[in-house]
C-alpha cells in the first residue's frame, strides 16, 4: 500500500481529493494507478470540522506542518496554492526524492481518466455541480463527484466515488487551477471580477476561462450562460475555437422557455438558482438525459452546506449561514432571501473575505447590501498565505463609512469586536421575531454562527 500525503488537507478541495484517494484504495486503486491502494494522510494548520470528519473516516490528519510527517516511504505529496513552497513537509519530500504535485495538476490527471463534466464560473459553480451530480445519479450513470461544498445527498460529504465513466467536477478558477483539467463537457456559469489578486487584471482572468474552454476534448461540448455579458462578449472567440476543435456549443438562459418548469421543480429560491438549473437542463440535453429526469433531480436538491443553510434561531429569528463573499453573490443571496421571506426584515451580518478582494471591489461592495434592511460588518478575514492588511481607506470600517455617505438613512454598523455580536444584533434589529438573520462570508464567520444558535 502506497502513502499519499495532502499538505492543507482541511481545505474543501483538498479534503475531497483525499476522500477520493481513500475510496480508491478501498476499491483497488485509482483509474491511473490500477491495482494500487493508498494510505491517505495529511496536515493542516488548525483543527476544523472538516479535519475532524476526515479522522472519523479513518484518514490520518496531523495538526501543524512538520518535517516528521513525511518519510522515505511516502509515495506522493500533494499541496494546494495556499501552501508556500518553503513548507517544511514539501522541503522534506524533496529531500527524500518524493514526488510533490500541486492539487490542480493531480486533479487534472484524474480528469483525463474519466468523461469529465467540469463546471466553472465566478459564481454558482457549487450549486450547478451539485445539480449536475444529482442529474447523473438520477439517470443511473453512477458518477464520481468532486465538489467544493458538502451535500446532504452525498452523506454530508464533498465527494462521491462512482463506478461509472463520468466525473462531475467543480472546476476552480482560482490560481488558474481549471486550466489543468481535460473536460469532455465544460460549463461556465458566468465570468466576473474575481480573484484579481492572482490574475492581476480582468483581461487575464478572461484569458484563463478561454484556455479552460479550449481544453475541451474533440466531440465534447461547452455550455455557456447567454445572460452573462462577459461570456456573450467572448462568443465569437469561443465559437471559433470550438469549431476548430470540433466541439459543440450550447447556450442557456434563466429566462428561456423552460423557466416556469424549473421554478416549479426547484426547492431553493433565487433567479441565480434558476440560472444554475438551466445550465444543468442544457447538460441533460447534451448527454441525452430526459427532461423529466432532469427536473426530478432538481426537485430533490435541498441546498448545500453554507449556501442559504438554516442553522437554527436566535431570539425567534431564523439564522442562516451563507457563503456569499463577492458583491454579485451578496446581491443574489439577499434577493433570494427576500423572495423566500417577503414578510420579514433581513439583518445581514457580513465578514469580508480577504482584504485584497475588499480593496479591489470596494465600489461594488458599497452597493451590495441594498437588499438588506440592516447590516453589521465585521473586520475582514485575512486568508493565510494570500492576504495583507487592507490599505488605508479600503478596509471594513471604511466600507461602512462609504455606505453611510451614499445612503445616510440606511442602518449599517461596523462591529470591531465580533464577540459582541449578540448585543449588536439586539441593538440593530427589533423585534427580532420579525427578522431573518443572514450570517454571510467565506471566512470563519461560521464559528460565530455556531455560537449564535447554540
Amino acid at each position: 500500500m502506497k502513502k499519499i500525503w495532502f499538505v492543507g488537507i482541511g481545505g474543501i478541495g483538498m479534503s475531497a481529493l483525499a476522500r477520493y484517494f481513500a475510496a480508491s484504495g478501498r476499491r483497488g486503486g485509482t483509474p491511473r494507478y490500477k491495482g494500487e491502494k493508498w494510505a491517505v494522510g495529511g496536515s493542516d494548520l488548525a483543527r476544523s470540522p472538516i479535519s475532524d470528519t476526515l479522522i472519523k473516516e479513518g484518514i490520518r490528519v496531523k495538526i501543524g506542518h512538520r518535517i516528521g510527517n513525511i518519510g522515505r516511504d511516502t509515495a506522493l505529496v500533494a499541496y494546494n496554492r495556499a501552501i508556500p513552497l518553503n513548507n517544511p513537509e514539501i522541503l522534506a519530500a524533496k529531500r527524500f526524492g518524493v514526488p510533490v504535485v500541486p492539487y490542480a495538476e493531480l486533479l487534472g490527471d484524474i480528469t483525463r481518466q474519466y468523461r469529465t463534466i467540469a463546471i466553472s464560473g465566478s459564481h454558482g459553480k457549487s450549486t450547478t455541480t451539485a445539480l449536475a451530480g444529482l442529474l447523473l445519479m438520477k439517470a443511473k450513470l453512477d458518477p464520481t463527484i468532486l465538489i467544493g461544498t458538502n451535500l446532504r445527498e452525498l452523506g454530508g460529504k464533498n465527494m462521491r466515488m462512482g463506478n461509472g465513466p463520468y466525473l462531475v467536477l467543480e472546476a476552480d478558477d482560482f490560481g488558474a487551477a481549471f486550466t489543468h483539467y481535460s473536460p469532455t463537457v465544460a460549463i461556465v456559469t458566468n465570468i466576473d471580477r474575481e480573484h484579481l489578486d492572482y490574475y492581476g487584471s480582468f483581461a487575464n482572468l478572461k484569458r484563463a476561462f478561454l484556455k479552460f474552454l479550449a481544453a475541451t476534448r474533440p466531440h465534447g461540448a461547452v455550455i455557456l450562460n447567454r445572460d452573462d455579458n462577459v461570456l456573450r462578449s467572448l462568443r465569437a472567440r469561443i465559437e471559433k475555437t470550438a469549431a476548430t476543435n470540433r466541439v459543440q456549443v450550447a447556450w442557456y438562459s434563466a429566462h428561456g422557455p423552460e423557466e416556469k418548469k424549473i421554478r416549479a421543480a426547484l426547492k431553493v429560491p433565487g433567479v441565480h438558482n434558476v440560472s444554475n438549473a438551466a445550465a444543468v437542463l442544457a447538460l441533460a440535453k447534451v448527454l441525452g438525459i430526459s427532461r423529466g429526469d432532469a427536473l426530478r433531480a432538481m426537485s430533490a436538491y435541498r441546498g448545500a452546506w453554507r449556501r442559504m443553510e438554516r442553522r437554527g434561531s436566535f431570539r425567534g429569528a431564523p439564522v442562516f449561514d451563507d457563503y456569499a463573499h463577492h458583491p454579485t453573490e451578496i446581491k443574489a443571496s439577499l434577493q433570494a432571501f427576500r423572495e423566500k421571506y417577503p414578510a420579514r426584515k433581513i439583518l445581514c451580518v457580513f465578514q469580508p473575505h480577504q482584504a485584497k478582494r475588499l480593496e479591489a471591489l470596494f465600489r461594488e461592495f458599497t452597493n451590495a447590501f441594498d437588499g438588506a434592511d440592516e447590516t453589521i460588518v465585521l473586520p475582514a478575514y485575512q486568508v493565510a498565505g494570500r492576504d495583507v492588511p487592507p490599505s488605508a481607506g479600503r478596509g471594513a470600517e471604511a466600507l461602512v463609512r462609504a455606505i453611510r455617505e451614499k445612503h445616510p438613512r440606511r442602518p449599517i454598523f461596523y462591529l470591531e469586536k465580533p464577540r459582541d455580536l449578540r448585543k449588536a444584533i439586539l441593538a440593530a434589529a427589533a423585534p427580532l421575531s420579525r427578522h431573518v438573520i443572514v450570517m454571510m462570508g467565506a471566512g470563519d464567520i461560521v464559528e460565530l454562527t455556531d455560537s449564535l444558535v447554540s
